[in-house]
């Protein structure tokens, strides 16, 4: 054992040395560091020029800023507009609204004129942080979310200090199930409401209060609101859930509307459910909105709906379709509502007819949203496919049938010129219960079917998640590295309906499990496999699938967990989504344990013997570090080979940070690098699974 222990030590060791191999051809990390991000494109009212925001890596400070960018609807004429986010133009097409860091601090609304002059107002100045800026229909004011604060004090009579004294500050005081939220850490006490300021700047006006939150809210968790003004300004339909017991509510959000003068509020939609993003059509008459039925199911499929100003009339418009709606935008004319949905591993564009029936808009294997729609019917959106990183698209959809999209900005093709990327084969195989599985193999860029490849099988988190086809930059480098990748869409999974989501209904880890293994032996049936270099991995729920999956299956080589649950009695405890977690059984743990335990990866780590790289974030409040901490501790008393890497700066994942991101990958390359299996134990997963 001593000396097992020696070996493990110096194969560590060793791999702290290795590096990848510096590269004009191919995509390595060193590139990274000049990649850039699109998002958020806005069409003005007229069509003819579009607003974006655009992000690059400051290398010196380790972030992303970020900025708006300005085209032509054709793509012309790119250039830089100010620093910012989240542009907004006024109805008139004169301003736009946007955020900013401004005055006493942090972030703040602005309206930029969009003449030669260009001048820019900072029209709020206050102590809460604004998001979501709509600007009213006749452009004179501007409505926004923010928190209100709100805190009760706990009065003791405690001695007063001498003068002087430095003592310790007083506890936190926590009375509330949500009181962490990762990217945040503690959440300061109060409640989100909507706010409206004068256009030309001034003291905002609270639209409503209380001890609730506007915005539908996942788990207690803020986040986006979802609201929108009616034609003619005077009322403000959103979501949210306006009851007091809110903080013990899960997957319940109702929608409203506000009478903008008086600050009276009447319910649209109050059946039972989930309800989110509402968009008034043009006439004010209808609202369109996505949600679901309240359900004893773990996760439940959205579907589009309408209903009257007046609450009338609730009807389902996509049921046939079975897939999440969003991006919801109201044609002009009041007689479609477009929208995005994933499907099968691509995000399209689709059209629900108010009369009936939904069709295709875009098709193919591709990853499309759709942002904003002029008057004259022009869109844009963000797309990406395997080879194409995200960029700025245009569509008219004026034109009938399938619509191709106009590529508006390329901005990384100066990164991956002469660069020879990966291609990416999509296959389909059967696993248990003859279900049909969907996955995708990406091959490095000079393959040769002569020669025998490692592999990492790489999991998504979610569970209820759906694995793209977007450009990947870890799966890219992984390739360029010499690796073939597998990654899947197992049971559990959206994009593919409300039964096979439901597949692992109050049963996770389950079946999905079977579906990656599967996946795997469907590949190294294509003969390009090295099978004694087989390699698992992922983070958030592809942690809890990668610890999962080495506690059933010597079969890998090594394992690089990042991020994972392997204790979910600690777990309900320790997130920021604890009724999420409770959510996966059908009754508390106190109650019966045993579903708990043994869906945790933590009591089958008696059966592992693969080495094991763990990874998560200092600050990581989804999947906190005392869950990784656990395992390692389990491994450690095992003698199994494992390494911990506790990511500084971040929360949840590991690559927030440029470098963080950069490092994510060269370790996992490194812990890799260095471990081989035994070909036959690696070779056959019979009576592993």
């Amino acid at each position: 054992m001593r000396a097992a222990m020696l070996m493990a030590f110096l194969l560590i060791s060793r791999s702290l040395t290795a590096q990848e191999t510096a590269s004009d051809t191919l995509l390595t990390v060193q590139h990274y560091l000049d990649w850039e991000q699109v998002s958020d494109p806005q069409i003005s009212p007229d069509g003819a020029q579009i607003v974006y925001t655009r992000r690059w890596v400051n290398k010196l400070e380790d972030k992303w800023e970020s900025a708006l960018w300005m085209m032509n609807a054709d793509g012309s004429h790119q250039r830089f507009l100010v620093k910012g986010s989240n542009a907004r133009w006024s109805p008139d097409g004169t301003r736009i609204a946007f955020l900013a860091d401004g005055e006493p601090k942090g972030t703040q609304v602005f309206v930029r004129w969009m003449d030669a002059e260009g001048a820019v107002t900072q029209i709020t100045r206050v102590e809460e942080t604004p998001a979501d800026p709509r600007w009213s229909p006749d452009g004179k004011v501007i409505a926004f979310a923010m928190l209100a604060p709100d805190s009760s004090v706990w009065k003791i009579s405690l001695p007063q200090p001498p003068q002087g004294a430095k003592w310790t500050p007083a506890p936190r005081v926590v009375d509330d199930l949500h009181y962490r939220q990762d990217r945040v850490g503690f959440m300061k006490q109060g409640f989100t409401h909507l706010f409206l300021v004068p256009a030309e700047g001034g003291t905002p006006r609270q639209l409503t209060s209380g001890h609730w939150n506007v915005g539908a809210r996942f788990d207690g968790l803020s986040g986006r609101v979802g609201y929108d003004w009616t034609a003619d300004g005077k009322t403000l339909v959103f979501d949210g859930l306006r009851d007091t017991t809110w903080d013990g509510q899960y997957r319940v959000s109702r929608i409203y509307a506000l009478d903008v003068a008086t600050g009276a509020i009447r319910t649209l939609v109050s059946r039972p459910g989930y309800w989110a993003d509402p968009t008034v059509s043009p006439d004010g008459r209808m609202v369109a909105f996505a949600g679901y039925d309240s359900s004893e199911h773990t996760h439940r499929t959205a579907d589009l709906y309408a209903i009257g100003i007046d609450g009338s009339g609730m009807r389902d418009l996509s049921k046939s379709l079975d897939r999440d709606p969003g991006d919801l935008i109201w044609a002009p004319d009041g007689k479609a509502i477009y929208f995005t949905a994933p499907d099968r591993g691509a995000i399209n564009i689709h059209s629900a007819d108010l009369a009936g029936g939904v069709r295709d808009v875009t098709q193919g294997a591709q990853v499309v949203s759709l942002s904003s729609v002029a008057r004259n019917l022009m869109a844009v959106g963000i797309e990406s496919d395997p080879t194409h990183p995200a960029d700025v698209v245009r569509l008219d959809l004026r034109k009938p049938g399938h619509q191709t999209l106009a590529r508006l900005t390329n901005v990384n093709d100066d990164v991956l010129a002469n660069k020879h990327l990966a291609r990416t084969e999509e296959i389909w195989y059967s696993s248990s219960g003859a279900t049909r599985v969907q996955g995708w193999v990406v091959k490095p860029p000079s393959l040769d079917p002569g020669k025998r490849y490692p592999l990492i099988l790489e999991i998504h988190g979610g569970p209820f998640a759906m694995y793209n086809v977007g450009f990947s930059y870890m799966f890219q480098n992984f390739a360029a590295n010499g690796y073939v990748v597998l990654f899947v869409n197992p049971r559990g999974s959206t994009g593919y309906g409300d039964g096979f989501s439901n597949g692992i209904d109050h049963n996770y880890p389950g079946p999905d499990y079977e579906d990656l293994m599967a996946g795997v032996d469907a590949v190294i049936g294509r003969g390009l496999i090295d099978t004694t270099r087989m390699y698992v991995s992922g983070c958030s729920g592809g942690g809890v699938l990668s610890s999962w999956v080495i506690g059933h299956t010597t079969r890998f080589a090594a394992a690089a967990v990042r991020c994972p649950v392997i204790d979910w009695i600690a777990m309900a405890g320790e997130t920021d989504i604890p009724l999420f977690t409770y959510s996966f059984f059908h009754q508390p743990f106190w109650e019966k344990p045993d579903e708990w335990l043994a869906h945790s990866s933590l009591m089958f780590v008696g059966r592992v013997t693969t080495p094991t790289l763990l990874m998560t974030g200092e600050l990581d409040r989804r999947t906190p570090i005392p869950q990784t901490e656990e395992y390692y501790a389990a491994l450690k008393l095992r003698h199994v080979p494992t390494v911990m890497l506790r990511f500084n700066d971040e929360f949840h994942g590991t690559g927030s940070k440029p470098s963080n991101f950069m490092r994510t990958q060269l370790y996992m390359m490194s812990w890799f690098e260095k471990h081989k299996a035994g070909s036959e134990a690696a070779a056959s997963s019979q009576g592993n699974r």
